[in-house]
């Protein structure tokens, strides 16, 4: 029998969520126990810090400029190359995607896309290269609208609970201490989008014959806001217990110096000044929240975490059992980071730290591959690398649209750098970010503010999504960190007079090695 692909992901989980990386809180061990078999990635990296154009990236193989997803609510071209598709013609692989996809705009009450669509029709079948394809989100639904096959699924046996989420975006108080977005949820676990996924997932495995060679997507909505994980679980982690993030200044004195430093729209974020409406809710502002409520926020994401490691135990159990196991890789990583507390603030945007850019990244192959020596790989890879990888995995040469290679299991592997970009999706803000990570350093360039320029939105938004929010950039601003002396990214060094050569020299560095941008398509929907 031929390997086996097992592809788990997570949406907006942090780099140092997992004990594996470090983390006392957290229990992971079945994802621990992944790390401990095969290869643990120290320095991967997204192409992109929201969701949509990194989900695009991870099944298509591209930057962000050559697929077209350069921010939330463009969708994905059909005609997009599939990692998915790829190896079913050239590999005769069964595939299935089963969780989140977000390659269509996810607010789509008039069902205009397929995404969207299918989940209202029941239709679960082929679809972007995908044998069976069923999907959830962060909530059962949104207003009157269900949210998925999950919230259809929920409608139809669990009505009672279909709003018992919290409302996703609206800042609403809720939990112990009125954080944004929390809620003591009352759903039972075992109807949890978490469980949920990883039963659709055991029922399509087991649809297949013992010799069928298979590339399933496993892909949770956790540990993404809304923070309110079932009610029930809460308790596993006391938010009393906890410390501030490390990646917290402070105290308020503290968070206003370290976010002086930075591009204007860094402090005016927290002070509310400027509203992140591209990253998380527009009415949100950081300077309100008080201690317990990081500490809240941080022990739900935990629970989340948790509650994701019991689920992929119970999905590798049943492989076991169906002595799949030893031919089947395991990949897991996740779209984007949190900042979950650090600088002071939540959620993510356009902020290249690596409180966002940073990945969880954890390979473990197949043991009939052979003998796995476990590594810690510090070379720097990239969701680029995911589809290479895949293709080496099942045995077939990548495919010539692909812009990464297979995941190094060793250092030296001569890799310098990996590439992240930002581009406004609201007109009015135009922002424009290219980053570099190498030799240590993080480097951010601001291209000069496109605000008022029509990007899509404003035929479906109108002409008031072009009015330019407060602030703008004329292109000498930027960011330069040493990852190293600076875990936190507190201390931007752009105008250190003793490192204008070397950000020079990053800075061409990067624009030598961005590909050309080979699709301008509109923005379409709010996300």
């Amino acid at each position: 029998m031929r390997r086996c692909i097992l592809f788990i992901t997570t949406d907006q989980q942090r780099f140092d969520s997992l004990g594996c990386n470090g983390n006392s809180v957290v229990r992971t061990p079945v994802i621990d126990a992944l790390a401990a078999q095969g290869h643990r990635y120290e320095r991967a990296y997204n192409q992109n810090t929201v969701c949509m154009p990194a989900r695009s990236t991870m099944l298509t193989g591209q930057y962000v400029r050559t697929h077209g997803v350069i921010a939330n609510g463009i969708p994905l071209p059909k005609d997009a190359p599939s990692i998915a598709a790829h190896l079913k013609e050239k590999a005769g692989y069964r595939t299935a995607l089963v969780g989140k996809a977000h390659f269509e705009p996810a607010f789509d009450p008039n069902l205009r896309y397929d995404e969207t669509r299918r989940a209202a029709a029941g239709d679960t079948g082929s679809w972007r290269g995908f044998d069976y394809s069923i999907q959830a989100a962060h909530a059962a639904a949104f207003g009157d609208h269900l949210i998925q096959h999950y919230g259809h699924w929920i409608a139809e046996n669990h009505p009672r609970h279909l709003r018992s989420f919290a409302e996703l975006l609206g800042a609403a108080p809720g939990g112990d201490t009125g954080a944004p977005e929390t809620k003591h949820n009352p759903i039972p676990r075992e109807i949890y989008h978490t469980d949920w996924i990883a039963d659709r997932t055991i029922e399509w495995l087991d649809t297949l014959a013992d010799d069928e060679p298979f590339f399933c997507w496993m892909s949770f909505p956790d540990p993404h806001h809304p923070w309110d994980p079932p009610q029930s679980e809460a308790s596993r982690i006391d938010w009393r217990d906890l410390d501030l993030p490390a990646g917290h200044p402070g105290d308020d004195e503290a968070v206003r110096k370290v976010l002086a430093g930075k591009p204007a729209h860094w402090l005016a974020y927290y002070e509310g000044r400027w509203a992140n409406a591209e990253g998380g809710p527009s009415a949100f502002v950081p300077q309100r929240l008080t201690r317990p409520q990081i500490l809240e926020i941080n022990a739900r994401v935990q629970v989340m975490n948790e509650l994701i490691d019991e689920a992929c135990g119970r999905v590798l159990s049943r492989l076991e059992q169906r002595g799949l196991l030893d031919h089947t890789d395991v990949v897991y990583t996740t779209d984007h980071g949190e900042m979950q507390g650090d600088f002071g603030l939540l959620y993510k945007g356009p902020y290249h730290v690596d409180a966002l850019m940073r990945l969880p990244l954890i390979w473990r192959p197949a043991p009939v591959s052979g003998t796995v020596s476990p590594t810690v790989v510090t070379d720097p890879v990239s969701q680029l690398d995911l589809a290479p990888t895949f293709c080496a995995i099942a045995g077939v040469p990548p495919a010539p649209w692909m812009q990464g290679t297979p995941l190094p299991t060793s250092d030296g592997s001569g890799r310098e750098r990996v590439l992240c970009e930002w581009d406004s999706q609201f007109p009015g803000y135009g922002m424009h970010l290219r980053t570099i990570y190498r030799d240590g350093w993080l480097c951010t360039v601001y291209e000069p503010s496109t605000a008022g320029e029509p990007n899509g939105l404003e035929k479906t938004w109108g002409d008031a999504v072009l009015r330019p929010t407060p602030i703008q950039y004329d292109g000498t601003e930027g960011e330069l960190y040493d990852v190293h002396t600076d875990p936190h990214q507190w201390h931007n060094r752009w105008s250190d007079p003793s490192l204008r050569s070397l950000r020079r020299d990053l800075v061409a560095d990067l624009y030598d090695h961005l590909p050309p941008r080979t699709k301008r398509l509109d923005v379409e929907a709010p996300a």
